[in-house]
């Protein structure tokens, strides 16, 4: 491991955020990566390695620190994902549709809710639908046939469009309380994702079944440091 400067000796400490890593997690998912160790981290959150997909350039695991955990999001439920997934939106340009769509057919149109903030989304008179029901997926079946999949589809679309909307203030003002320019969420995002990378190479590169560590962030800079190493890999945040 290469030996860097650490953030400790620049001008901000920056925020620490632990991590996780392990070769396979026993939580039903089985797969090998990465997971912040932050409180609201629900079982519904997989772990994650470096890979970044075709249309965006940074990994889920970067978008859990920079959309969700810096903004002031909760890793888990529909009201946090829609905030951050804006967030996402914003910073790299991308449709935020098709991570909706995704979870709308996944959780929502069965009516496997996996939080109770679900009702956020939808009309008032929908919600009072599918709450009078003698359980939810027999509540959503009954919206689904008198309104049709595509009508609840887009309910529940507009309801994650305008949550996420509604929270861009308070996302802003989550960065700005950690002491962190919300203008430079990008080029934060693309120093954590080469960091993340470095990070992850790691762990394979010496053969570790189980790691933990803390990665930092400050205006100028991210870190990482594995648990019981004095050296930290740093990578600048270029502006």
């Amino acid at each position: 491991m290469t030996r860097e400067r650490g953030l400790q000796d620049r001008d901000e400490g920056g925020v620490a955020i632990p991590a996780h890593y392990a070769e396979s997690w026993a939580d039903g998912f089985g797969v090998r990566g990465w997971k912040l160790d932050l409180p609201g981290r629900g079982a519904d959150v997989i772990a994650a390695t470096p890979f970044a997909g075709e249309r965006i350039p940074t990994s889920v695991f970067v978008h859990d620190i920079v959309d969700h955990h810096l903004c002031g999001f909760a890793l888990s439920g529909y009201r946090d994902e829609a905030g951050a997934l804006i967030q996402l939106a914003e910073r790299t340009g991308s449709d935020p549709v098709p991570d909706f769509v995704q979870i709308i057919d996944e959780d929502l149109m069965p009516g496997a809710f996996e939080s109770d903030d679900w009702r956020e989304l939808l009309p008032a008179s929908l919600v009072a639908t599918v709450e009078a029901a003698a359980d939810t997926r027999s509540g959503m079946a009954q919206l689904r046939q008198q309104w049709g999949d595509g009508v609840l589809r887009a309910l529940w679309i507009a309801g994650f469009v305008e949550t996420g909307w509604r929270l861009a203030d308070a996302a802003r003002a989550g960065w700005e309380r950690h002491g962190l320019e919300y203008a430079a969420r990008g080029a934060t995002a693309l120093a954590l994702q080469r960091l993340f990378e470095r990070v992850d190479a790691s762990v394979l590169e010496q053969g570790w079944i189980q790691a933990e560590g803390e990665f930092r962030v400050a205006t100028d800079a991210v870190g990482f440091r594995f648990e019981g190493d004095e050296a930290e890999l740093v990578e600048c945040v270029s502006k």
